[in-house]
């Protein structure tokens, strides 16, 4: 930061004056609102406490680089305004959220479609997200994606897309319904096509093993080959997520950063 730049935030911070606390908070809104919802942060196994605390360290942290915003050098005192306010930012904010949560949720549906048609349904699954509880497969894929968010510095991403939200949807603007469902169903056709390419060999997998097996049936009535053949199918289906896990993560992850950089 330059002199310049620091004699400018001072500026602003003294014009704000005691209406800091609450340009603070209606930065919050728009902030925990995303952190609420967004993928990675809002595990339902990180504690309450912990996913508070981070949206407001975040706050705090970027509040120095927001506070100079001129629609927050304006704050009115009526009330009824203040809670138009927190209303519209916490809708964008919870907007921004489940646009990242959309590529997970395609992902995890998709998984548990792959467990299913590979035999690999157990009903004591790892419970990702409350109230839900998931195959192992589907639970290793969801884990993994969420973990190389992290891991990848994907979590920077989603902070930089909250702080560049504030010039595309400036504070005080309104939220526009029919531009939220735009893009909802924008995401939802890009990561459901990113889902589709990654879970796409457990379906070939188990269309081609299911024709072979009813071929064999046909050939052997007398053998139950669905009843034999369960064993081997969930074999083959743990050697190919073997073999194809390492790149099915790295296709999700890539159309996921590309959608943080340019979403």
């Amino acid at each position: 930061m330059t002199k310049n730049d620091a004699a400018m935030l001072t500026g602003s911070l003294a014009e704000l004056g005691p209406n800091i606390v609450l340009a603070t908070f209606v930065l919050f809104c728009r902030i925990g609102a995303c952190l609420m919802l967004a993928p990675g942060v809002s595990n339902a196994q990180i504690p309450v406490q912990i996913r508070l605390f981070v949206a407001v360290a975040i706050t705090l942290s970027l509040a120095p680089l927001l506070l100079g915003l001129p629609h927050l050098q304006s704050l009115a005192d009526d009330p009824l305004s203040l809670l138009r306010l927190i209303a519209m930012e916490s809708l964008i904010g919870g907007m921004i959220g489940m646009l990242g949560r959309l590529f997970f949720s395609a992902l995890e549906t998709l998984a548990v479609a792959a467990a299913n048609l590979l035999g690999l349904v157990n009903p004591f699954g790892v419970e990702v997200d409350p109230n839900q509880s998931m195959p192992p497969l589907a639970s290793a894929i969801a884990l993994a994606a969420t973990a190389l968010i992290f891991v990848g510095d994907f979590h920077w991403e989603i902070i930089r897309g909250l702080v560049a939200s504030y010039r595309a949807i400036p504070i005080q603007s309104e939220f526009d319904p029919a531009y939220a469902l735009r893009q909802i169903g924008q995401v939802l056709g890009q990561s459901f096509l990113i889902a589709i390419r990654v879970t796409s060999p457990f379906f070939l997998y188990s269309v081609i093993v299911n024709f072979a097996l009813t071929l064999i049936n046909r050939v052997t009535p007398q053998i139950a080959v669905f009843f034999l053949a369960p064993p081997f199918i969930v074999a083959g289906g743990l050697l190919l997520l073997y073999f194809a896990i390492k790149a099915q993560i790295g296709e999700f992850m890539s159309g996921f950063a590309g959608w943080l950089s340019w979403g």
